[in-house]
């Protein structure tokens, strides 16, 4: 299950993160849940508070070039997965 933290400098995180416009442009779409225990898998996201509690760290730039994983937020957990079949984060996120 991914608990995912937003972390304030690149060094801490694990990837770098970019929203992009199209689900067609993502490397993953997404979708956040509200209750940690709704987590699952790569693509359904609970977002921490603190680093102890987190399986993934990300920090979010602004152009996809300087990003390691290109995502799009969708409205149903039905919707969450990869969209780019043999990325190197698939499995490490949860």
């Amino acid at each position: 299950m991914a608990h995912v933290l937003k972390v304030k400098y690149e060094t801490q995180a694990d990837a770098r993160i970019c929203e992009v416009p199209y689900e067609t442009q993502a490397d993953l779409c997404w979708h956040e849940v509200a209750y940690a225990t709704q987590a699952s898998g790569d693509g359904v996201w609970f977002f921490v508070t603190y680093p102890d509690q987190a399986s993934f760290r990300v920090f979010p730039v602004k152009h996809q070039s300087q990003a390691d994983l290109k995502l799009f937020k969708v409205h149903s957990p039905e919707q969450a997965g990869w969209r780019t079949k043999d990325h190197p984060l698939r499995g490490k996120l949860g």
